[in-house]
């Protein structure tokens, strides 16, 4: 496959034809979020509450392979910009080896820090039970989620945009059929409760690697994975790194966010809690379809870099801005018109619902600023950059809005959480906004970029 397209098709229909396929899938693998906890919420909001507890650390779990990933898919695409196809193709081999290393070592530790992690926010022990049952079941395929997602990067690098799609949305839909009939025992199948719904996600996980690996077996990309590529070579492993932790970093951030927050709502009441784990949930659906966009932007920012193409960088940049503005607006809007709604679908508490209302029309505030920093980031991954993405996030998750929601709650209570988002995300927009145009500066015909990753 010829990769040249990159930088010879005309950027906007380049963007347009790469992200679609990953909108699509996102949007499907959204629509599975939705769907499971939707599910999840039928057996009770203690149920829903086990799952909204559990999310920061499965959350991690997708941070490593998705960040990760993004190493390997930053490094494939510049040798490939750049013309050297056994370096792109050790990349692939190093990176999906490392990726099976943190799987296995994810499953032991996530699955053995459960039962104190939970207990740090809840005193039910119903909560706790749910929690631990649900997380044992899906942190079981922690492998087969970081295998996923290396195949996944390493097509996308190449361009094979439909075929990530297609094996995402072959996983998504199997998961979201299999929900009720493993939660509530459909058929021949027993009930499983809340676990149902955990081996119901790792079935799909499976299907979509199998169908990664026929794909690969059938039909050859130009970036090969076997073992004549993985000779030692300190100084690739410690790019695929210095790309992947960053990106990691950028992704688990809002694991350690969620849980600060959690700690502040449970003072008020378990319903505040329900609510953050409901946003995050809608969050996700909003969300994903601009981080389509940013998955498509990637190998085709990383190629042109290589390829020296500068000025094309600098538009594949502005496009991706305005194409994930448009999607924060919609977004924006769905939650101030439907909140109640949307909260609506996850509980059937009328209180939880009208807080809930409240708290999503407040922090929907900052969505559309928020594409600044969503696609200033995505932008610096791909160009190899990881260390400024990470100050991007470390901003957005951490530096403003933690300390904002804790004095803002002394002064409004709950509300003052959520008002702190859209701080946040409006102070981000405007810090992501400095820090992507000095690290992206040319001096000298020479990127500070490319003299890190070449």
């Amino acid at each position: 496959m010829n990769e040249n397209f990159m930088k010879e098709k005309p950027i906007l229909p380049l963007i347009l034809s790469m992200s679609l396929p990953m909108v699509i899938s996102m949007l499907v693998n959204s629509l599975y979020n939705i769907v499971d906890s939707f599910f999840v919420a039928q057996i009770s909001e203690n149920a829903m509450t086990a799952l909204s507890l559990v999310y920061p650390v499965q959350n991690f779990i997708n941070a490593v392979g998705i960040g990760f990933g993004v190493g390997i898919n930053a490094v494939i695409a510049y040798y490939l910009g750049a013309g050297d196809e056994k370096k792109a193709s050790a990349a692939a081999s190093h990176g999906t080896l490392l990726s099976v290393i943190h799987g296995v070592i994810l499953t032991a530790v996530c699955i053995g820090i459960m039962p104190s992690f939970l207990r740090l926010f809840t005193s039910s022990e119903e909560v706790v039970s749910m929690g631990i049952r649900y997380s044992t079941v899906a942190f079981a395929f922690s492998l087969v989620i970081m295998l996923s997602l290396s195949f996944e990067k390493i097509f996308q690098a190449v361009g094979c945009m439909k075929i990530t799609m297609f094996s995402l949305m072959c996983g998504c839909i199997t998961n979201i059929i299999l929900d009720p009939v493993l939660i509530f025992g459909l058929g021949p199948f027993p009930e499983m409760g809340i676990e149902g719904a955990a081996l119901a996600t790792g079935t799909g996980q499976v299907l979509t690697v199998v169908i990664y690996l026929i794909v690969y077996k059938v039909y050859p990309i130009r970036v090969r994975i076997s073992r004549e590529y993985l000779k030692k070579d300190k100084k690739l492993d410690l790019k695929l790194y210095y790309i992947g932790i960053p990106a990691t970093l950028n992704l688990a951030l809002p694991s350690l966010l969620v849980s600060s927050l959690n700690a502040i709502l449970a003072a008020y009441s378990q319903i505040y809690v329900v609510i953050l784990g409901i946003y995050y949930k809608l969050q996700t659906f909003i969300y994903l379809p601009a981080n389509g966009i940013i998955q498509g932007m990637r190998p085709i920012i990383g190629f042109n870099f290589g390829a020296r193409e500068y000025g094309r960088v600098k538009k594949i940049y502005l496009v991706t801005l305005y194409m994930s503005g448009g999607i924060m607006i919609l977004g924006t809007i769905l939650c101030l018109i439907f909140p109640g709604q949307l909260i609506g679908l996850f509980t059937e508490n009328p209180e939880t619902i009208q807080a809930g209302k409240t708290a999503l029309r407040i922090i929907s505030a900052g969505f559309i600023v928020s594409a600044v920093s969503v696609t200033s980031s995505g932008a610096l991954e791909g160009l190899g950059k990881g260390v400024p993405s990470l100050l991007i996030s470390l901003f957005r998750y951490t530096i403003i809005i933690i300390p904002a929601a804790f004095l803002l709650s002394r002064i409004f209570g709950p509300f003052g959480v959520w008002n702190a988002f859209w701080i946040a995300e409006g102070t981000t927009a405007l810090l992501a906004f400095v820090i992507y145009k000095k690290a992206t500066e040319i001096e000298n015909g020479k990127t500070c970029e490319e003299q890190e990753m070449g």
